[in-house]
Protein backbone atom coordinates (compact mmCIF):
# COMPACT_ATOMS: atom_id res chain seq x y z
CA UNK A 1 0.00 0.00 0.00
CA UNK A 2 1.44 3.55 -1.07
CA UNK A 3 0.21 7.21 -1.69
CA UNK A 4 1.11 8.58 -4.99
CA UNK A 5 -0.08 11.51 -4.86
CA UNK A 6 -2.29 14.23 -3.46
CA UNK A 7 -3.44 17.34 -4.52
CA UNK A 8 -4.95 20.27 -1.81
CA UNK A 9 -6.81 22.78 -2.12
CA UNK A 10 -7.56 25.06 0.44
CA UNK A 11 -6.44 22.42 3.21
CA UNK A 12 -5.03 24.25 6.71
CA UNK A 13 -2.79 26.34 5.22
CA UNK A 14 -2.25 24.99 1.61
CA UNK A 15 -3.89 26.87 -1.06
CA UNK A 16 -2.94 24.68 -4.22
CA UNK A 17 -1.00 21.96 -4.22
CA UNK A 18 -0.27 18.66 -5.90
CA UNK A 19 2.80 16.56 -4.84
CA UNK A 20 3.98 13.27 -5.67
CA UNK A 21 5.45 10.92 -3.61
CA UNK A 22 8.25 7.98 -3.26
CA UNK A 23 7.03 4.36 -2.80
CA UNK A 24 9.76 4.34 0.30
CA UNK A 25 10.92 6.83 2.74
CA UNK A 26 9.42 10.63 2.07
CA UNK A 27 11.65 13.23 4.52
CA UNK A 28 9.35 16.58 5.04
CA UNK A 29 11.63 19.37 6.18
CA UNK A 30 11.16 22.83 6.88
CA UNK A 31 10.56 24.80 9.90
CA UNK A 32 8.10 25.46 12.80
CA UNK A 33 4.82 26.13 11.88
CA UNK A 34 5.31 25.97 7.83
CA UNK A 35 2.51 23.21 6.84
CA UNK A 36 4.75 19.67 7.55
CA UNK A 37 2.13 17.99 10.57
CA UNK A 38 -0.78 19.95 8.10
CA UNK A 39 0.55 17.26 5.42
CA UNK A 40 0.50 14.16 7.66
CA UNK A 41 -3.08 15.12 8.84
CA UNK A 42 -4.22 15.83 5.09
CA UNK A 43 -2.82 12.36 4.24
CA UNK A 44 -4.45 10.53 7.41
CA UNK A 45 -8.06 12.32 6.63
CA UNK A 46 -7.80 10.95 3.37
CA UNK A 47 -7.56 7.78 4.27
CA UNK A 48 -10.00 7.63 7.60
CA UNK A 49 -12.36 10.52 6.94
CA UNK A 50 -10.58 11.72 10.40
CA UNK A 51 -7.80 14.33 11.40
CA UNK A 52 -5.58 13.44 14.30
CA UNK A 53 -5.06 17.31 15.23
CA UNK A 54 -8.99 18.37 15.40
CA UNK A 55 -12.62 16.65 15.72
CA UNK A 56 -13.90 18.85 13.39
CA UNK A 57 -13.71 18.88 10.13
CA UNK A 58 -14.99 22.98 9.14
CA UNK A 59 -11.45 23.80 11.34
CA UNK A 60 -9.63 22.23 8.51
CA UNK A 61 -10.36 24.33 5.56
CA UNK A 62 -8.33 27.22 5.18
CA UNK A 63 -9.69 30.57 6.24
CA UNK A 64 -11.65 32.62 4.12
CA UNK A 65 -12.32 29.56 2.05
CA UNK A 66 -15.02 28.04 0.48
CA UNK A 67 -14.01 25.37 0.41
CA UNK A 68 -11.21 22.66 1.01
CA UNK A 69 -10.44 19.98 -1.53
CA UNK A 70 -7.97 16.74 -0.19
CA UNK A 71 -7.87 13.98 -3.35
CA UNK A 72 -5.21 11.42 -4.30
CA UNK A 73 -4.20 8.48 -6.04
CA UNK A 74 -3.37 5.35 -4.12
CA UNK A 75 -1.89 1.82 -4.67
CA UNK A 76 -3.78 -0.94 -2.98
CA UNK A 77 -5.40 -3.68 -3.12
CA UNK A 78 -3.74 -4.90 -5.97
CA UNK A 79 -4.94 -1.65 -8.06
CA UNK A 80 -4.77 2.03 -8.32
CA UNK A 81 -7.42 3.78 -6.99
CA UNK A 82 -8.68 7.36 -6.14
CA UNK A 83 -9.88 9.75 -3.25
CA UNK A 84 -11.33 12.72 -2.61
CA UNK A 85 -12.76 14.65 0.01
CA UNK A 86 -14.53 18.16 -0.11
CA UNK A 87 -15.11 19.90 3.06
CA UNK A 88 -17.33 22.72 4.46
CA UNK A 89 -16.19 25.53 6.46
CA UNK A 90 -19.84 24.81 8.35
CA UNK A 91 -23.73 23.96 7.58
CA UNK A 92 -23.11 21.64 4.64
CA UNK A 93 -21.98 18.13 5.12
CA UNK A 94 -18.56 17.16 3.71
CA UNK A 95 -18.71 15.01 0.46
CA UNK A 96 -16.79 11.62 -0.41
CA UNK A 97 -15.18 10.35 -3.73
CA UNK A 98 -13.89 6.86 -4.12
CA UNK A 99 -12.83 5.74 -7.68
CA UNK A 100 -15.04 8.99 -9.01
CA UNK A 101 -18.17 7.76 -7.18
CA UNK A 102 -19.63 9.37 -4.64
CA UNK A 103 -19.95 7.57 -0.69
CA UNK A 104 -21.78 8.35 2.00
CA UNK A 105 -19.42 7.25 4.93
CA UNK A 106 -15.83 6.80 5.57
CA UNK A 107 -17.29 3.10 6.17
CA UNK A 108 -17.67 2.77 2.64
CA UNK A 109 -13.48 3.34 1.59
CA UNK A 110 -12.39 0.61 4.57
CA UNK A 111 -8.73 -0.80 3.74
CA UNK A 112 -8.11 1.93 0.78
CA UNK A 113 -5.65 3.92 2.31
CA UNK A 114 -4.15 2.63 6.06
CA UNK A 115 -2.17 4.53 8.20
CA UNK A 116 -0.13 4.27 11.71
CA UNK A 117 0.85 8.26 13.22
CA UNK A 118 3.89 8.37 15.46
CA UNK A 119 3.73 12.04 17.14
CA UNK A 120 6.19 13.45 20.22
CA UNK A 121 2.67 13.12 22.14
CA UNK A 122 2.78 9.60 22.13
CA UNK A 123 6.24 9.26 23.41
CA UNK A 124 4.51 10.00 26.48
CA UNK A 125 1.44 7.99 26.49
CA UNK A 126 2.13 5.23 28.73
CA UNK A 127 2.31 7.75 31.57
CA UNK A 128 -0.23 9.78 30.30
CA UNK A 129 -4.48 9.85 31.19
CA UNK A 130 -5.95 6.69 30.29
CA UNK A 131 -7.85 8.46 27.83
CA UNK A 132 -5.29 8.88 25.49
CA UNK A 133 -4.37 4.81 25.84
CA UNK A 134 -7.94 4.48 24.75
CA UNK A 135 -7.61 6.98 21.35
CA UNK A 136 -4.15 5.04 20.69
CA UNK A 137 -6.22 1.70 20.31
CA UNK A 138 -9.20 3.37 18.90
CA UNK A 139 -7.56 4.89 15.95
CA UNK A 140 -5.99 1.90 15.28
CA UNK A 141 -8.79 -0.16 15.71
CA UNK A 142 -11.60 1.74 14.21
CA UNK A 143 -9.20 1.38 11.00
CA UNK A 144 -9.01 -2.96 11.29
CA UNK A 145 -12.37 -3.15 12.14
CA UNK A 146 -14.81 -0.80 10.70
CA UNK A 147 -17.71 -2.37 12.79
CA UNK A 148 -15.56 -1.55 15.72
CA UNK A 149 -16.42 2.21 14.71
CA UNK A 150 -19.81 2.00 14.08
CA UNK A 151 -20.23 0.26 17.87
CA UNK A 152 -17.91 2.82 19.38
CA UNK A 153 -19.91 6.08 17.64
CA UNK A 154 -23.38 4.57 18.61
CA UNK A 155 -21.74 3.93 22.38
CA UNK A 156 -20.92 7.46 22.63
CA UNK A 157 -24.06 9.02 21.57
CA UNK A 158 -25.92 6.64 23.97
CA UNK A 159 -23.57 8.06 26.89
CA UNK A 160 -24.06 11.56 25.72
CA UNK A 161 -27.98 11.03 25.65
CA UNK A 162 -27.69 8.85 29.30
CA UNK A 163 -25.53 12.32 30.57
CA UNK A 164 -28.14 14.15 29.49
CA UNK A 165 -31.02 12.79 31.13
CA UNK A 166 -28.45 12.78 34.65
CA UNK A 167 -28.55 15.79 34.33
CA UNK A 168 -32.26 16.86 33.98
CA UNK A 169 -33.69 14.47 36.13
CA UNK A 170 -33.14 17.89 38.31
CA UNK A 171 -35.49 19.97 37.15
CA UNK A 172 -37.55 16.83 35.42
CA UNK A 173 -37.68 13.68 37.66
CA UNK A 174 -39.77 12.29 34.77
CA UNK A 175 -36.77 11.54 32.16
CA UNK A 176 -35.55 8.96 35.05
CA UNK A 177 -38.33 6.94 33.80
CA UNK A 178 -36.50 5.91 30.26
CA UNK A 179 -32.90 5.61 32.21
CA UNK A 180 -33.34 1.60 32.44
CA UNK A 181 -33.43 1.41 28.77
CA UNK A 182 -30.28 3.71 27.70
CA UNK A 183 -28.17 1.54 30.51
CA UNK A 184 -29.64 -1.97 28.35
CA UNK A 185 -27.93 -0.24 25.45
CA UNK A 186 -24.94 0.53 26.72
CA UNK A 187 -24.39 -2.52 28.10
CA UNK A 188 -25.14 -4.64 24.99
CA UNK A 189 -22.95 -2.05 22.70
CA UNK A 190 -20.31 -1.83 25.48
CA UNK A 191 -20.06 -5.59 25.34
CA UNK A 192 -19.21 -5.21 22.15
CA UNK A 193 -16.65 -2.77 22.32
CA UNK A 194 -14.87 -5.02 25.06
CA UNK A 195 -14.72 -7.81 22.97
CA UNK A 196 -12.86 -6.01 20.26
CA UNK A 197 -10.72 -4.32 22.48
CA UNK A 198 -9.85 -7.42 24.63
CA UNK A 199 -8.52 -9.34 21.01
CA UNK A 200 -6.96 -6.41 19.45
CA UNK A 201 -4.60 -5.57 22.85
CA UNK A 202 -4.22 -9.60 22.98
CA UNK A 203 -2.83 -9.21 19.66
CA UNK A 204 -1.28 -5.96 20.44
CA UNK A 205 0.74 -7.00 23.27
CA UNK A 206 2.17 -10.17 21.42
CA UNK A 207 4.13 -8.12 18.52
CA UNK A 208 4.61 -5.55 20.94
CA UNK A 209 7.19 -8.53 23.15
CA UNK A 210 8.86 -8.82 20.18
CA UNK A 211 9.66 -5.51 19.01
CA UNK A 212 10.60 -4.55 22.72
CA UNK A 213 12.97 -8.07 23.24
CA UNK A 214 14.92 -7.03 20.47
CA UNK A 215 14.86 -3.48 21.62
CA UNK A 216 16.42 -3.96 25.11
CA UNK A 217 18.17 -6.90 23.94
CA UNK A 218 16.01 -9.63 26.14
CA UNK A 219 16.50 -8.12 29.36
CA UNK A 220 13.41 -7.20 30.37
CA UNK A 221 10.17 -9.33 30.25
CA UNK A 222 7.11 -7.15 28.47
CA UNK A 223 3.35 -7.23 29.11
CA UNK A 224 0.17 -5.63 28.18
CA UNK A 225 -3.03 -6.04 29.86
CA UNK A 226 -5.96 -4.65 29.54
CA UNK A 227 -8.12 -2.90 32.15
CA UNK A 228 -12.07 -2.66 31.89
CA UNK A 229 -14.67 -2.98 34.34
CA UNK A 230 -14.09 -5.13 37.32
CA UNK A 231 -17.34 -7.17 37.37
CA UNK A 232 -15.50 -8.55 33.47
CA UNK A 233 -13.94 -11.81 35.09
CA UNK A 234 -13.38 -13.07 31.03
CA UNK A 235 -12.89 -9.93 28.22
CA UNK A 236 -13.00 -13.14 25.63
CA UNK A 237 -16.40 -14.24 27.24
CA UNK A 238 -19.55 -14.08 25.10
CA UNK A 239 -21.48 -11.03 24.49
CA UNK A 240 -23.72 -12.38 26.42
CA UNK A 241 -21.99 -12.63 29.46
CA UNK A 242 -20.33 -9.99 29.51
CA UNK A 243 -23.63 -7.81 29.23
CA UNK A 244 -24.42 -9.62 32.54
CA UNK A 245 -21.53 -8.70 33.79
CA UNK A 246 -21.37 -4.94 32.73
CA UNK A 247 -25.24 -4.54 33.84
CA UNK A 248 -24.16 -5.94 37.45
CA UNK A 249 -21.59 -3.52 37.70
CA UNK A 250 -23.98 -0.42 36.53
CA UNK A 251 -26.30 -1.40 39.65
CA UNK A 252 -23.81 -0.94 42.05
CA UNK A 253 -22.68 2.44 40.60
CA UNK A 254 -26.71 3.49 40.22
CA UNK A 255 -26.68 5.37 43.37
CA UNK A 256 -23.29 7.26 43.21
CA UNK A 257 -24.52 8.00 39.17
CA UNK A 258 -27.44 9.59 40.54
CA UNK A 259 -25.86 11.78 42.79
CA UNK A 260 -22.88 12.85 41.03
CA UNK A 261 -24.56 13.06 37.80
CA UNK A 262 -21.72 11.58 36.08
CA UNK A 263 -21.41 8.24 33.73
CA UNK A 264 -19.24 6.31 36.16
CA UNK A 265 -19.21 2.91 34.95
CA UNK A 266 -18.72 1.32 31.21
CA UNK A 267 -15.77 0.66 28.65
CA UNK A 268 -15.17 4.74 28.25
CA UNK A 269 -13.28 3.92 31.65
CA UNK A 270 -11.02 1.31 29.94
CA UNK A 271 -7.39 1.69 30.53
CA UNK A 272 -4.18 -0.77 29.97
CA UNK A 273 -0.88 -1.07 31.18
CA UNK A 274 2.39 -2.19 30.16
CA UNK A 275 4.55 -4.21 32.78
CA UNK A 276 8.62 -4.56 32.12
CA UNK A 277 9.30 -7.56 34.33
CA UNK A 278 6.23 -7.43 36.73
CA UNK A 279 6.83 -3.57 37.14
CA UNK A 280 4.38 -1.06 35.60
CA UNK A 281 5.43 1.17 33.48
CA UNK A 282 2.92 3.78 33.62
CA UNK A 283 3.80 4.10 37.94
CA UNK A 284 7.72 3.36 38.19
CA UNK A 285 8.82 3.26 34.49
CA UNK A 286 11.94 5.66 33.52
CA UNK A 287 11.59 8.08 30.66
CA UNK A 288 13.72 5.35 28.66
CA UNK A 289 11.50 2.71 29.11
CA UNK A 290 8.26 4.51 28.41
CA UNK A 291 9.57 5.88 25.32
CA UNK A 292 10.86 2.20 24.41
CA UNK A 293 7.44 0.68 25.66
CA UNK A 294 5.65 3.35 23.16
CA UNK A 295 8.00 2.36 20.02
CA UNK A 296 7.43 -1.25 20.63
CA UNK A 297 3.56 -0.54 20.52
CA UNK A 298 3.79 1.88 17.47
CA UNK A 299 5.83 -0.49 15.31
CA UNK A 300 3.34 -3.30 16.68
CA UNK A 301 0.43 -1.53 15.37
CA UNK A 302 2.11 -1.24 11.96
CA UNK A 303 2.56 -5.02 11.77
CA UNK A 304 -0.37 -5.74 13.38
CA UNK A 305 -2.69 -4.12 10.47
CA UNK A 306 -0.64 -5.81 8.02
CA UNK A 307 -0.58 -9.14 9.29
CA UNK A 308 -4.69 -8.75 9.29
CA UNK A 309 -5.00 -6.86 5.87
CA UNK A 310 -2.02 -7.85 4.45
CA UNK A 311 -0.61 -4.75 3.19
CA UNK A 312 1.65 -2.63 5.29
CA UNK A 313 -0.05 0.56 6.54
CA UNK A 314 1.78 3.83 5.32
CA UNK A 315 3.64 5.04 8.44
CA UNK A 316 4.01 8.74 9.35
CA UNK A 317 6.94 9.89 11.69
CA UNK A 318 6.09 13.50 12.78
CA UNK A 319 8.65 15.13 13.90
CA UNK A 320 9.30 12.20 16.35
CA UNK A 321 13.31 10.95 15.60
CA UNK A 322 14.51 14.06 17.06
CA UNK A 323 12.71 13.32 20.69
CA UNK A 324 14.72 9.99 20.20
CA UNK A 325 18.34 9.53 21.77
CA UNK A 326 20.86 8.10 18.78
CA UNK A 327 20.07 4.77 19.90
CA UNK A 328 16.39 4.57 19.31
CA UNK A 329 16.60 6.56 16.14
CA UNK A 330 18.73 3.57 14.72
CA UNK A 331 16.25 1.36 16.16
CA UNK A 332 13.41 2.90 14.56
CA UNK A 333 15.31 3.82 11.39
CA UNK A 334 16.26 -0.05 10.99
CA UNK A 335 12.57 -0.82 11.40
CA UNK A 336 11.21 1.42 8.32
CA UNK A 337 13.14 -0.44 5.41
CA UNK A 338 9.91 -1.72 4.47
CA UNK A 339 6.58 -0.21 2.93
CA UNK A 340 5.81 3.96 2.99
CA UNK A 341 7.05 5.93 5.32
CA UNK A 342 6.57 9.37 5.46
CA UNK A 343 9.21 11.97 7.91
CA UNK A 344 8.98 15.21 9.28
CA UNK A 345 11.66 17.24 10.42
CA UNK A 346 13.46 20.67 10.83
CA UNK A 347 16.84 19.82 10.60
CA UNK A 348 17.69 19.75 6.75
CA UNK A 349 20.67 17.34 5.97
CA UNK A 350 19.76 14.74 9.18
CA UNK A 351 18.28 12.15 7.37
CA UNK A 352 18.25 13.10 3.46
CA UNK A 353 19.91 9.53 3.07
CA UNK A 354 16.55 7.88 3.58
CA UNK A 355 14.67 8.83 0.75
CA UNK A 356 12.99 11.72 -1.43
CA UNK A 357 13.09 15.05 0.41
CA UNK A 358 10.69 17.44 0.39
CA UNK A 359 11.18 21.05 1.65
CA UNK A 360 8.07 23.02 3.06
CA UNK A 361 8.04 26.36 3.43
CA UNK A 362 4.72 28.32 4.14
CA UNK A 363 2.32 25.97 2.73
CA UNK A 364 4.04 25.63 -0.43
CA UNK A 365 7.01 23.49 -1.58
CA UNK A 366 10.61 24.82 -2.19
CA UNK A 367 13.50 23.27 -4.34
CA UNK A 368 15.95 25.35 -2.97
CA UNK A 369 15.23 29.34 -3.01
CA UNK A 370 12.17 29.27 -4.66
CA UNK A 371 8.75 28.15 -3.38
CA UNK A 372 5.75 27.06 -5.54
CA UNK A 373 2.29 25.50 -5.04
CA UNK A 374 3.43 23.22 -8.21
Amino acid sequence: MNLIDIQLTDFRNYRDLTLGFDPGVNLIVGDNAQGKTNLLDAIIYMGAGKSFRTQKSAELVRLGAEFADVSGNVFSQERKQSLRWVLFPAGRPRQLYLNGVKKKTAADIAGVLHTVLFCPEDLMVLKNGASARRRLCDQNLSQLRPNYEAALTEYNRILEQKSHILKDRYENPAVLQILPEYNTRLCQVGALIISYRARYFKALGEKAKIYHELFSGGSEQFHLEYKTVSTVTDPFASTEVLVGQLQEHLCSHERAELESALCLTGPHKDDFDITLSGMSVKSFGSQGQVRTGTISLKLAQRDLMASQTGELPVLLLDDVLSELDPGRQDFVLNQIDQGQVFITCCEPGRFTKLGKTITVRHGEICDGNVCTSL
